[in-house]
């Protein structure tokens, strides 16, 4: 596999949030460094979900580690589903999902983006409207500096997570209609 191959590209599959109503679509946010190895796990599904047609009412963005400039999503979108790696002491690909309803309902062993990403959720909720958060974790063993290249059991979670992603947010959207 050459460099250009492996070369991440900007994901948004709607990239100006406020052009239309999205209060009916869901927003499925991927975070995470991509350059840290299993950490980027988040940005990497993204990618692959942005090879495929999705529903209308799905609109991808790579968060990377964006932090606070990705709070003009939260006031865009009623319903956001966060992607990230965790270090929670389960088998290496593991998914989860979480109901957050607070910032400290986070895991607390998040990777190395965790302040930032539970300052962002604080500042969410301090905003006049907030929406359904929800959060797919794949647990992860550890971050490696500098590799695009995923562990193998992190890495067979990718189509498993994304079937799990699709699904909910099918029902998430048969639920609003």
């Amino acid at each position: 596999m050459n460099i250009k191959e492996r070369t991440p590209v900007a994901i948004s599959s709607d990239s100006y949030f406020f052009e239309k109503d999205k209060s009916n679509s869901i927003l499925v946010m991927g975070v995470g460094n991509y350059l840290m190895g299993d950490e980027g796990i988040g940005v990497h599904i993204i990618q692959e979900m942005s090879k495929n047609k999705l529903p209308d009412y799905v609109d991808i963005l790579d968060g990377g580690t964006g932090g606070f400039l990705l709070l003009n999503c939260f006031e865009a979108y009623s319903t956001v589903i966060f992607i990230d790696a965790t270090m929670d002491g389960n088998p290496e690909g593991t998914i989860s999902l979480i109901r957050p309803k607070f910032a400290s309902d986070f895991p607390s062993a998040l990777s190395v983006h965790d302040v930032g990403l539970k300052d962002m959720i604080e500042a969410v909720y301090l905003m006049e409207k907030v929406p359904d958060i929800h959060l797919f974790t794949i647990s992860i063993k550890e971050i490696n500096p500098m590799t695009l290249e995923l562990n193998p059991k992190v890495k067979e979670s990718i189509p498993i997570i994304i079937e799990n992603i699709l699904t909910h947010c099918e029902e998430l959207h048969l639920k609003k209609m």
